[in-house]
């Protein structure tokens, strides 16, 4: 009553407005009391529907505080409306639910403040301490969402349109971004795992068995690092750099020895190419804390189109190769459902696939205990689809190490979305040397099996995982014949061939260092 005095004071027309209310208020239902006087101050003020029904909710509220209502049917709002639908005698007789829905979240909102307010001041060092919780888990969110944001704006490109721009300069920058320090370890391990999907194919798997380069464990090791040195070469450095065109050369030299032979096709080597394009995708968009955006999928497929033109890869299998491509997406889609066709039909069971998967998958588990080697083999299979399971010959694992194995990665994505800040450019993940040293060797600078390639400097020598190598009985930075001090472009492959195929090497080198592969790809194809 002492609202609705104080809005009476102010009125001169009172007398006909008093007797509405004093009508209302002698009624047993206060809800009509406060309907009256707000369709009063709808008459005398004029306003829409909903100012009507906010002033009469506003009162409504006031009376359920002032007598303490319980609202044993959950929130204040609800009981109210309850109650006055059961004295209207009808159902929602004022659009009540329509108008006052987003009264009611604002009001759960207030009592949430209220509600927080009052737990800070009864418990203030759980409260300094949630805040500030509160507080990194905003900041880390915030900081890593910046670096997605930041690349946006540095390259402009917003439309397919745009992307047909794209020069293979910036798609490395980007994708080297990606690979040192937005989505290191998953985007390695999927290249990784990329060239383990390539020995489902028995054309592939036949020549590594008959070669012994992957499917000897005398060889394996140095093959896989050989590699993984020229992979990471090319990835690493700028396109028109030297070192990068120099990797690509070598590799290049290496596999012309069975295209000759007609030992490796075309096919294949389009599908080697299209995997190292497709997985580091597959990997991030499920297990990393976010998708890949459309530019950085555009940087990948500019990127890769790239190093197939300088690998001599014919592309005659894909649509776009008579018209041309507009940008990176639209290879990247091309060559992705190219390689699932290719798959379907070549991604047969065979026992080269599960020699050469065997080898490869006790290299990963070089430094477990052999006891551990049966699980191990488990959880790489979990990894596989079921297609690559039956062409590697693999059993089915538990179905619970696969949903385990999903929990335990969807966690870790949760954690580095939220408690952990973005990866600062001094602790960017590099596996190579960025400069040679004095004799003009570069090194690796961290492996995964054997040391091949490592320096044998004091911290490398002294690590704890040096140790634990030397009490059991193997490899370790320093040991001989691992070349400590380091390799050259022109020696990376089997024993056999170091130091040969050099003129093949320095011809090929000039001839993509005159092809200004930093520019667009695609603008090259078109002309």
């Amino acid at each position: 009553m002492r609202l609705h005095q104080m809005n009476a004071a102010g009125q001169s027309s009172s007398d006909a407005r008093s007797t509405v209310v004093s009508s209302s208020a002698n009624s047993t239902n206060p809800f009509a009391y406060h309907k009256a006087l707000a369709q009063e101050h709808h008459k005398k003020l004029g306003g829409s529907v909903f100012q009507v029904a906010r002033r009469y909710f506003e009162l409504v509220w006031l009376q359920l505080n002032c007598q303490q209502i319980p609202t044993d049917s959950g929130h204040p709002l609800r009981h109210a409306k309850t109650i006055h639908e059961r004295h209207e005698g009808t159902s929602d007789s004022m659009g009540f639910e329509e108008v006052f829905r987003p009264l009611s979240f604002a009001l759960d909102a207030a009592a949430l403040r209220k509600g927080v307010l009052s737990f800070a001041q009864d418990h203030p060092k759980l409260a300094i301490g949630g805040s500030a919780l509160l507080a990194y888990t905003l900041l880390c969110r915030a900081l890593r969402y910046q670096r997605m944001r930041r690349m946006r704006s540095k390259y402009s490109y917003r439309t397919w349109d745009d992307m047909a721009q794209m020069t293979n300069e910036e798609a490395y920058e980007i994708q080297k971004e990606l690979m040192q320090r937005e989505f290191p370890f998953t985007m390695n391990k999927a290249l990784q795992f990329a060239l383990f999907r390539t020995y489902g194919i028995p054309t592939i798997s036949k020549l590594l068995v008959q070669t012994k380069q992957l499917s000897d464990v005398r060889y394996a090791p140095r093959r896989y690092t050989d590699t993984e040195v020229l992979i990471q070469d090319f990835i690493g450095n700028a396109p028109q750099s030297e070192r990068a065109n120099g990797a690509i050369a070598r590799m290049n030299y290496l596999h012309s020895l069975y295209r000759n032979s007609g030992k490796i096709s075309n096919d294949d080597l389009l599908y080697t190419l299209a995997l190292f394009a497709l997985e580091p995708k597959n990997w991030v968009n499920r297990y990393e804390w976010r998708k890949l955006s459309e530019l950085e999928i555009c940087a990948i497929g500019t990127f890769w189109k790239s190093i197939g033109d300088a690998m001599e890869i014919s592309y005659e299998a894909l649509p776009g190769s008579k018209n041309g491509w507009k940008n990176g997406i639209q290879w990247f889609e091309e060559v992705e459902e190219w390689s699932t066709a290719y798959e379907k039909q070549c991604m047969v069971p065979h026992p080269d696939n599960k020699k050469t998967a065997d080898e490869t998958t006790a290299m990963l588990l070089y430094d477990a205990p052999k006891s551990l080697h049966p699980a191990g083999f488990k959880v790489v299979s979990a990894l596989m689809d079921d297609r690559l399971r039956k062409a590697m010959m693999y059993p089915e694992p538990p179905a619970g190490l696969i949903t385990a194995i999903d929990v335990a990665f969807k966690i870790r994505a949760f954690l580095l979305r939220h408690f952990a800040l973005p990866r600062p450019s001094f602790m960017r993940h590099q596996k190579m040397s960025d400069e040679p040293n004095k004799d003009g060797r570069y090194h690796q600078l961290e492996y995964d099996v054997d040391p091949w390639y490592v320096e044998a400097s004091f911290s490398n020598r002294w690590a704890l995982r040096s140790w634990f190598k030397w009490m059991v009985g193997k490899p370790y930075p320093g040991s001989p014949g691992f070349k400590a001090e380091g390799y050259v472009l022109e020696e990376v492959g089997p024993k056999s061939l170091e130091g040969k195929g050099m003129e093949y090497f320095v011809q090929t080198k000039e001839r993509l260092m005159n092809q200004s592969r930093g520019g667009c790809p695609f603008a090259i194809t078109k002309a």
